[in-house]
């Protein structure tokens, strides 16, 4: 059961319009690392959850707080258009809705949602549901989590520097530090759930048995770059070790032969399994 408290958990009040503005904060909500996209991929973390207790009440608690952040968005969206736009826009055109067109304002923000936000980018792209990321292993998803407070964060700051709106600043301040807090919390989570033994640094943490021995240390040098093992990553108190000349090890990636009803282009010299005819015959004969 969710609850909906009239008030918002910071203030969202600008100074004046700016229609510009209020289709940038579009990005802070339907983008793909909005507040939508950290709402939805919470909830459904918390929904997924199959342990009771710390963790799964902390995904909650911060989902639920994210529902919120949205609402804060739209109200600010909503009243920096109201009134919009600048002065030379409303002297073009005498039909205030238009005006706010011209000023700047998102067409969807006045055609479809009547002078609000949308759940849309700044491009004006529909929100995604692809965008969620709500695997089953916590530790996956409390990684994911943090990378996506982090470009969260950094749009924020962006956009933070884009307005001299004292109204406006105020809230992203809120904004940054909410940002900041669920990074931390995210990292902390993540070193609590490899000290409670539920998860190793390697997720899955499975099948490493299975796994090709070979090729489960190697990191493969295949750019010109040449700085790539000065890191730490490599050397003393790792397992990791750079393959300088690596090689391929699978034939030409060509494909087979397609089906003749989709008239694809081919050659009558290929065989069904994208090989030139014959020429595995020589091969084996060379062989031999």
């Amino acid at each position: 059961m969710f609850r909906h408290t009239k008030l918002l958990q910071c203030e969202a009040k600008p100074e004046r319009p700016d229609a510009v503005y209020a289709r940038k904060l579009q990005e802070l909500i339907g983008g793909a690392y909005g507040e939508m996209t950290v709402t939805m991929q919470y909830l459904f973390q918390g929904w997924n959850c199959r342990i009771e207790g710390k963790y799964k009440d902390l995904i909650m608690d911060t989902a639920t707080e994210e529902i919120g952040h949205v609402e804060m968005l739209a109200t600010m969206v909503a009243r920096l258009l109201d009134g919009a736009p600048a002065e030379q826009a409303a002297a073009a055109a005498k039909d205030p809705v238009m005006a706010a067109v011209l000023g700047g304002m998102d067409p969807q923000q006045a055609i479809v949602a009547g002078g609000g936000a949308m759940p849309n980018n700044s491009q004006g792209v529909p929100w995604n549901g692809g965008y969620i990321v709500a695997s089953g292993n916590l530790l996956a998803d409390f990684r994911a989590n943090v990378a996506a407070e982090a470009q969260g964060r950094l749009q924020t700051a962006r956009l933070y520097n884009m307005t001299d709106d004292p109204g406006v600043k105020e809230m992203l301040r809120f904004n940054l530090a909410r940002d900041t807090v669920h990074q931390k919390q995210w990292l902390a989570a993540i070193e609590e759930l490899i000290s409670d033994g539920l998860e190793q640094p390697i997720v899955p943490d499975a099948l490493f048995d299975e796994e090709d021995q070979t090729h489960n240390h190697t990191i493969w040098h295949l750019s010109d770059g040449t700085d790539g093992d000065k890191g730490g990553w490599v050397g003393d108190g790792t397992d990791l070790e750079y393959l300088h000349d690596p090689e391929p090890l699978g034939g030409p990636a060509t494909a087979p032969r397609p089906n003749p009803a989709l008239y694809a282009t081919y050659s009558p010299t290929m065989d069904a399994v994208g090989t030139v005819k014959g020429k595995a015959k020589k091969l084996k004969k060379k062989a031999t």
